[in-house]
């Protein structure tokens, strides 16, 4: 009898793909700020976040240690460059009303990360995932065909969000979420400052603008709550990683792009033509295809895992 599933888990990974799922109404909120604002933002206060979360664990040592590892070090600034390039196109995106084409890249992003794995780590594809990349690759062209335009939003945002994840890989379980996101922000905050002090400098900031061309201190508090919702999605996410099967945060990750497609379609009222919905309709076949050969892969190694001799002690 397979074990009852974690009922925090559930909770936990839930809750994160719910706030990544949702972004795109607090994006919608944040504006006139761009999408430049906005990511600066989100590096900069998620440092404070990650800090104040640091010092009440107890876990500068783990920091420490990260910052001091070239290796480790290096690992981490390569990841940090490839989120910084995902947050700065979803929020572009958002801001400029193609949540859809948001929604796709994360729809579009496990395929990519199968492929990822055959290119830079030497899986073998089975037939079901080469079916289900063929179905996507072919949904991909039916969207770029229907739109008259190449879907770079969609591909950018699998590429960056993929190679992030491939990245972090190489660090594996010797770095932690939150430390992995506190050295990340780190690495990002000098850059993102640069942005604010440009954006301040060339009249286009509208963080702390008072008088009658400010927006208030409300429109502040929801820029500063970006770090709060970007360190808190993640950290939620491990929580629920540790508690869950594969097989199941995998099904959990197609909460956030499916949110992402209902506001597109019926808050934002984003144009959806056949071409589109055509195209979207093959993805989810594709993905129907995938989740399908995961599931069937690990019932093939639990059964094997049953009937396995024992170790000698």
């Amino acid at each position: 009898m397979s074990e009852p599933l974690s009922r925090a888990g559930l909770a936990y990974g839930a809750g994160a793909y719910l706030i990544w799922g949702t972004f795109p109404l607090l994006m919608a909120a944040l504006k006139p700020a761009g999408a430049l604002e906005i990511t600066a933002h989100r590096a900069v206060w998620s440092v404070l976040v990650c800090a104040i979360i640091v010092a009440a664990v107890d876990a500068w040592r783990r920091v420490r240690s990260a910052l001091t590892n070239p290796r480790t070090l290096g690992i981490l600034a390569l990841a940090a460059f490839f989120i910084a390039i995902n947050w700065l196109i979803y929020v572009y995106a958002t801001v400029t009303e193609h949540v859809n084409s948001a929604a796709l890249g994360y729809y579009i992003n496990p395929l990519f990360t199968v492929a990822l794995g055959v290119v830079f780590l030497g899986e073998r594809l089975r037939r079901l995932q080469v079916v289900a990349i063929g179905i996507a690759t072919i949904a991909v062209v039916v969207i770029g065909v229907g739109l008259g335009e190449f879907p770079w939003i969609a591909l950018a945002l699998a590429t960056s969000f993929g190679l992030y994840g491939l990245i972090k890989k190489r660090v594996g379980s010797s770095v932690d979420a939150l430390t992995g996101l506190t050295v990340e922000t780190l690495v990002l905050a000098p850059a993102a400052l640069v942005g604010l002090w440009w954006i301040h400098d060339s009249g286009r900031q509208t963080f702390a603008v008072r008088g009658a061309e400010g927006l208030g201190g409300g429109h502040d508090l929801l820029l500063m709550s970006t770090g709060v919702f970007t360190a808190g999605a993640l950290l939620l996410f491990a929580a629920g990683a540790r508690r869950l099967p594969l097989y199941v945060t995998g099904l959990l990750q197609y909460i956030a792009p499916t949110l992402m497609f209902i506001l597109a379609v019926w808050h934002f009222g984003e144009p959806m033509p056949v071409s589109r919905w055509i195209g979207f309709s093959l993805v989810w076949v594709a993905l129907v295809v995938l989740t399908v050969d995961g599931w069937r892969l690990g019932r093939s190694r639990r059964g094997e895992a049953r009937v396995e001799p024992a170790e000698p002690v």
